[in-house]
């Protein structure tokens, strides 16, 4: 029914369904449809009909559709449903979504919540939520199958098929001994193969990569990607396993990590999108404005330090705003190559003088081609074969300079342990343009009296 309709039509069909009350023909609707497609359906409903489209939802669906939603949607919905359905609700919830929720609630808010949800799920969501923000104890899930060490295939295979929906991945079974430490990891594909009477810890894989709940968001996400994991195991102090982080929490936490870069990277500061009403996200960008505009008052004085050269040779004043901008943008490339590679690199001091090598020559390679280019257009407009040297040699010294800065500050926040995206693109580029004056302004005075 579903394959060769627009999602307008889907809409249109939704509301129909809803118009008339339908609620078979809804139910079997939004059975195809994917967790994502109900929500985007649900924001763009009409206000009228969102109360009747929730009323029709059955309770795991609900279950989906919130963790699809934004954190004033989520609340608005509860705010809809009631306490007693939004605690049904919650129960089905992922622990880890449902606990970064709750953390945004008022204390009194939380409590009537948990207080209404099954005891069970309510203990494991406040247990993680013990566990600090960005970490992965806070990240994890109590859903997913572990299996005793001397389980026998057969075993294990029974008890996947009953704990089937409660898992949320069944990709791999975590093996425990009987003191519920991490073991061992069988996979899906060992149980297919393996023979019904084998025992689990005879081909279980006793090397676990695993983290543990105070590990840092950044470093699970390093985890996933280098060994291409659906889900890694969490493990306490005492090496028992309370948890796994599955690759779609990953994800997420990509995605935000990266938002938060670009957010630094460009000087904004907290979180701007398109919802951000004016006057707030104005706020959120002036600190570090005024700040770079105070810096910014440097160059200028710069400038009005080499008046006199300026008068004597009013060409230069033509190629400066080249030359800052050239500078600005190779220090800016270099701190995003920079502020990525520290992501998805391990650090040492061979692969720091590594990347400053090869920005170095990378910086002379740009250098030496865009003095070349600038020294020949200098000397054409001019006639001057001295102006076009002065702005060639400043252009090639700035570029390298601009692409070293870009490179070597990020480096040194990292090792003082700051964030190095907060070396942001602004930053870089004023202290460029200081860089790139004196430089520019020192050679061609130096050069006066061939100029004038």
């Amino acid at each position: 029914m579903i394959k060769d309709m627009t999602e307008n039509e889907i809409s249109l069909y939704i509301i129909k369904t809803l118009k008339e009350n339908k609620k078979a023909e809804f139910e079997a609707m939004i059975d195809e449809l994917q967790p994502y497609d109900v929500a985007k359906i649900y924001q763009e409903l009409p206000e009228k009909h969102r109360h009747r489209f929730l009323l029709f939802l059955k309770f795991d669906v609900l279950a989906d559709l919130m963790e699809e939603l934004d954190k004033e949607e989520q609340l608005d919905l509860l705010n809809i449903l009631g306490i007693e359905k939004s605690s049904k609700v919650l129960n089905l919830m992922d622990n880890d979504d449902l606990a970064t929720l709750l953390h945004e609630m008022s204390p009194e808010k939380k409590d009537s919540f948990l207080s209404e949800m099954n005891k069970e799920e309510s203990n494991a969501v406040q247990d993680i939520m013990k566990y600090p923000p960005e970490t992965a104890g806070r990240l994890m899930t109590n859903r997913f199958v572990w299996i005793r060490n001397y389980y026998t295939v057969r075993e294990a295979v029974d008890k996947l098929k009953s704990f089937a929906e409660y898992a949320e991945s069944l990709n791999y079974l975590y093996v425990i001994d009987e003191n519920s430490r991490l073991v061992g990891v069988v996979s899906y594909r060992d149980l297919l193969l393996a023979e019904p009477g084998e025992k689990i810890n005879e081909i279980m894989y006793e090397r676990v990569i695993y983290v543990t709940v105070t590990t840092d968001q950044e470093v699970v996400a390093q985890t996933v990607e280098r060994y291409d994991f659906i889900a890694v195991p969490v493990v306490d102090e005492d090496h028992v396993l309370v948890g796994i982080v599955t690759v779609d929490d990953v994800l997420d936490v990509v995605i935000k990590e990266a938002n938060e870069d670009i957010e630094k990277l460009s000087a904004s500061g907290k979180a701007i999108d398109f919802e951000t009403k004016t006057l707030v996200a104005a706020a959120r960008r002036l600190p570090w404005l005024i700040l770079l505009l105070f810096i910014g008052l440097i160059s200028g004085r710069i400038i009005s330090g080499f008046e006199e050269t300026l008068q004597k040779v009013v060409a230069l004043a033509f190629f400066m705003p080249m030359i800052a901008g050239m500078t600005g943008n190779t220090g800016t490339q270099s701190l995003a190559v920079v502020v990525r590679g520290l992501i998805s690199h391990d650090i040492n001091k061979k692969v720091i003088f590594r990347l400053v090598m090869r920005e170095l020559g990378v910086g002379i390679c740009i250098g030496v081609t865009c003095a070349v280019l600038i020294s020949i257009i200098a000397y054409i407009w001019r006639g001057n074969f001295i102006l076009g040297i002065v702005v060639g040699c400043s252009l090639f010294f700035t570029l390298i300079i601009g692409t070293l800065a870009g490179t070597v500050i990020p480096l040194i926040l990292y090792r003082l342990k700051i964030d190095p995206a907060v070396a942001s693109g602004p930053l870089i580029t004023t202290l460029n343009d200081i860089f790139s004056l004196l430089t520019y302004f020192g050679i061609a005075t130096m050069f006066l009296q061939y100029l004038v």
